[in-house]
């Protein structure tokens, strides 16, 4: 799943830690989740669009959407 978090977060100046912080989740979870080696949860995912004031298609991309049409 690709996803626009690194930019989101580099947006506001944010480390990987400061992110993770404001996600109650680890550094390396959100390394892993910008790097696209780990989807994250669906909870995960409102709870980042919830920070972001995003809707989770803005932030979140399926790859297989758009290969499927």
């Amino acid at each position: 799943m690709k996803n626009r978090l690194k930019v989101l977060r580099a947006e506001r100046d944010w480390t990987q830690a400061d992110l993770a912080e404001e996600l109650d989740v680890s550094r390396q979870t959100i390394n892993a989740i910008e790097k696209g080696k780990f989807d994250p949860s669906l909870p995960l995912a409102f709870k980042a669009a919830r920070l972001f004031n995003m809707p989770i298609e803005s932030i979140f991309d399926d790859e297989y959407e758009t290969s499927n049409h």
